[in-house]
């Protein structure tokens, strides 16, 4: 990825904290899905935007000694922070390489599995690095994505400062060429790179009072604050109260809130 390109969450403190928070967050979500695939030892996986931590340690485990995990991410302070990660939780066939996901320059066909999870949802041009993820596997390896139609958050009652936030951060996004309702073209995005035997696994959940996720909408945008304004879509003060306002009524005990629809899709190269 070049310099200019936007991570749509920016990398302040609170979303390095929160995408730590994340890797256990969305663990069952990833092992029911290396299940699915049938991760086991020996097996050379290539992660792409691993970011602090990723899915790092649920691989380390399935390949075992005999087995390769490579995490790739652009951010070097998020490659400081998942390589002392590695290091404190003893996970010595891990690697953490500091490269762009869309030339990361790896061998060919070096994996068994290439997979990213919540990476194509906040960078422009995905195609990109899901091509570099094509090229990283071998012929019958596979290529696993887990992406969100992060506009398709729901709450009830339903909220107006919830559709005018997704409005504000969907607008800001698609002004930096990033499309959040990218999960539900993953499974073409796969056909279209010529891969086949293509599964697809949609998840939902709901955030009950208490859940570390019940609050995402208003954490990103506040990740994302300064870019918004900066688009000039909503004055400060107007900003600043519908994020209260939503997080007000999303600590509500009586509020259901439900998450967007998930999608976990892979397939596989061709062995010829």
């Amino acid at each position: 990825m070049s310099e200019a390109d936007p991570y749509l969450l920016g990398y302040r403190q609170t979303e390095q904290a929160r995408l730590e928070r994340q890797a256990d967050e969305l663990a069952a979500d990833s092992e029911r899905l290396f299940d699915e695939i049938g991760v086991g030892q020996g097996w050379r996986v290539v992660e792409m935007g691993c970011g602090p931590r990723g899915a790092l340690a649920l691989l380390s485990k399935r390949v075992g000694a005999t087995g390769t995990v490579v995490g790739i991410e652009r951010s070097a302070e998020q490659v400081g922070r998942a390589r002392r990660y590695a290091a404190d939780n003893g996970l010595e066939n891990v690697e953490v390489v500091e490269a762009d996901g869309r030339a990361t320059g790896l061998r060919d066909g070096t994996f068994d599995l290439a997979t990213a999870r919540l990476v194509l949802t906040n960078v422009p041009r995905p195609e990109e690095i899901l091509a570099e993820m094509v090229r990283l596997v071998r012929p019958g390896g596979i290529v696993a994505l887990h992406e969100p139609d992060a506009t398709a958050q729901r709450t009830e009652p339903p909220i107006v400062e919830q559709s005018a936030l997704l409005d504000l951060l969907n607008g800001h996004a698609a002004m930096s060429g990033i499309d959040r309702s990218i999960g539900l073209r993953t499974p073409r995005m796969l056909r279209e790179q010529g891969l086949t035997d293509v599964h697809v696994h949609p998840i939902v959940h709901a955030y009950p009072p208490g859940h570390s996720r019940r609050m995402l909408l208003p954490e990103f945008v506040e990740n994302a604050r300064e870019r918004i304004l900066a688009d000039g879509l909503i004055p400060a003060a107007d900003l600043d109260a519908l994020v209260a306002s939503l997080r007000m009524q999303l600590e509500k005990p009586t509020t259901l809130v439900v998450s967007s629809l998930f999608i976990q899709a892979w397939a596989r190269k061709s062995a010829s």
